[in-house]
């Protein structure tokens, strides 16, 4: 991976859910190759969003993380990769997509940071793969 690329929740909480092993393993790999070659860019709400999706009761009564250990990994997310917060023009530019792409609020507020900050590429398996919104291209690691 040598685009920066802005990461969805989705992949963050893949490294962390055994019950998909082969998107666990590539959520890894992903998550690595972006340290190690600083291409990734975290939107804040994938953190917050993190925090929620990992401490929630799975299926089987348990979480995939305590809400210790998703704190933990949340601070760890904070000094391992560059953060991006809301402006007003992020807010602005999302209310626009939300309108423009028929976009949930969510996806469109994640879309918003990466065409804000320009960032050419999000990884996340909600969109349809390889579609570009804006300047903006979709791309499902997944598939």
């Amino acid at each position: 991976m040598t685009v920066l690329t802005l990461v969805d929740t989705n992949i963050l909480v893949y490294r962390f859910d055994p019950r998909f092993p082969d998107k666990q393993r590539l959520a890894t790999a992903l998550l690595r190759e972006g340290i190690q070659h600083d291409t990734i860019r975290l939107p804040h709400q994938a953190i917050i969003e993190f925090v929620a999706a990992t401490t929630r009761p799975l299926a089987g009564g348990q979480p995939l993380l305590t809400p210790d250990a998703a704190r933990r990994e949340a601070e760890e997310f904070l000094i391992q990769f560059k953060v991006l917060y809301p402006t007003e023009d992020v807010v602005r530019t999302a209310l626009r997509g939300a309108a423009a792409y028929q976009l949930s609020w969510f996806d469109a507020h994640l879309w918003a940071y990466a065409e804000h900050f320009g960032i050419p590429e999000i990884l996340s398996e909600d969109f349809q793969h390889d579609r570009l919104y804006g300047s903006v291209r979709l791309r499902n690691p997944f598939l």
